[in-house]
């Protein structure tokens, strides 16, 4: 495809993000610091690394999220030197689905039914799925159990985003704040976003596909273009 310095030259390279498997990511922050951003360069990076990857929108319009993509593409191509950006944004295009759900109407067996429409037909067959705007607080594990055991049977790698609330104090053995201190053993990468006194958001790797992560490389996100930096 010609993207491969994209993909080499990723940030998230330096934890290897979303690189094995079909894993469970989750991504959790306080409301408003970046957390569809980070969704976003994660499959973004999936697509340029030949994935197709739906993006399902719970209470967002496909309007609100296809922009989401179309100012993260525009970073990158100010940022990297591509050959006929067209091309690049058309491949986008053809690589990801955005499906929307309302609040109320977001289940495993409304997605797997939306999914298989999708697949037996295929108009779409996905590797990786961004869930974004997931319920954590009114939703039991097993749901969540459903869900998994949906991406491990259709091959998929998912990913979550999670809303904490700083007044909440509770946090699991492995330092992940409610709501989801109590089912991150469900997740195989956790990401944490932190706001630093510098304005930046730092990206807290709490688990990287099953493993702790060392202390070393830091990754933040840019305040003002909310675009991934190694630092």
């Amino acid at each position: 495809m010609g993207y491969e310095p994209l993909v080499s030259q990723n940030p998230l390279r330096a934890f290897n993000i979303g690189r094995t498997g079909n894993q469970l990511g989750l991504v959790m922050a306080r409301a408003g610091l970046g957390k569809t951003a980070l969704l976003v360069q994660i499959a973004l990076d999936a697509i340029l690394r030949g994935k197709n990857v739906l993006h399902v929108s719970i209470g967002e319009t496909i309007d609100k999220t296809r922009l989401w993509y179309d100012d993260i593409l525009q970073l990158i191509l100010q940022e990297h030197s591509v050959n006929r950006p067209h091309e690049l944004i058309e491949m986008v295009a053809q690589h990801r689905m955005i499906m929307t759900f309302n609040e109320s109407s977001f289940s495993r067996p409304r997605l797997e039914e939306r999914l298989n429409d999708l697949v037996l037909q295929n108009i779409f067959v996905p590797n990786c799925i961004v869930i974004d705007g997931f319920d954590f607080e009114n939703t039991e594990r097993q749901v969540l159990e459903d869900i998994k055991d949906l991406t491990e049977n259709m091959s998929l790698q998912a990913w979550f985003s999670a809303i904490s609330h700083r007044e909440d104090t509770r946090f699991s053995p492995a330092g992940v704040p409610a709501p989801c201190h109590e089912i991150d053993d469900l997740f195989d990468t956790i990401i944490l976003l932190k706001p630093e006194s510098d304005s930046s958001i730092n990206l807290e790797v709490i688990r990287n596909s099953g493993e702790k992560v060392e202390n070393g490389k830091e990754l933040k996100l840019d305040p003002t273009t909310m675009m991934v930096k190694e630092i």
